[in-house]
This record gives structure tokens, sequence and C-alpha cells, in this order.
């Protein structure tokens, strides 16, 4: 009969899995972002409210809407710090990221303004041509058209 040899297989190493407080920064991050988002929606639901009365007041719409905008910017700051692990880096490493995406934003306003105005210059002829009325030129009777 042939021989067998045969090879242990390498035990396991197994190590408990240690989280070192990540859950508990998740959770915290959970919760911070669930009261920004209902009170997002608070705030969507006033505006809406508001738009259904008589005499809506735009400047506090506005307002409302200033808010929302600002705590978007609370969550996406959140989900960048925490979830995408930008919060734990060097500042160099986070302002190479962020003013590149600063800058992405102000071209998407740019162009969007640029557009804007775009269209209302050419639906107004930016009131650079002047129209001039004139009569329609006389027929001369006996004259070949």
């Amino acid at each position: 009969m042939s021989q067998h040899h045969s090879i242990p297989a390498s035990p396991e190493i197994a190590f408990p899995v240690e989280h070192h407080g990540t859950t508990k920064r998740i959770w915290k991050t959970f919760w911070i972002l669930s009261v920004i988002t209902l009170v997002e929606l608070g705030i969507g639901l006033g505006i809406y409210n508001i738009h259904k009365g008589p005499n809506p007041s735009e400047m506090l719409v506005m307002f409302f809407k200033g808010a929302v905008c600002i705590l978007t910017l609370a969550k996406a700051y959140y989900i960048v710090a925490v979830f995408m692990h930008l919060g734990d880096e060097i500042r160099n490493f986070i302002m190479s990221v962020v003013v590149p995406l600063l800058l992405f934003i102000w071209f998407i306003t740019a162009f969007l303004m640029d557009g804007h105005s775009f269209r209302v210059l050419r639906n107004t002829n930016a009131h650079s041509i002047k129209e001039v009325k004139t009569a329609p030129a006389a027929i001369d009777k006996g004259k070949k058209d």
C-alpha cells in the first residue's frame, strides 16, 4: 500500500471582535441624522401649510428654506465625517477632498445662474433691439410689381 502523508490543517486563530466604541459612535450618528431629518420634515410640512394659507409669508418661507439647507449641510457633514471616515483624517487630506467639492458646487451654481440669465435675456430681447413701427409703403398705381 502507498503511504499517505496527511498534512495537519493549520490551526485557525480567532480573535474576539473589539469595536473600540465604533458601534456607539455609529448609533450616535444615526440618532443625530434621524433627529435632523425629522426636523427637516417638520419644516417642510410647515412650508406646505404656509402655502395653503390665505396670505403666505414669503419671508418666513425663505427663512424655513434656509434652515432646511443648513440642516442638509449638517447631515452631509456627519455622513462624510463618520461613514466615510473623513473625520479622523488629517486636515490637509480633508481640505483636498472638501475644496474640490465646494468648487464643483460653485461650478454648478454658476452654470445654473448663467443659464437662467440667458433664458431671461433671450425671452425679453434684453431691450437691446428697439422696435420701430413703420407704416407700409404706398403702392404707386400703374407700376409693375
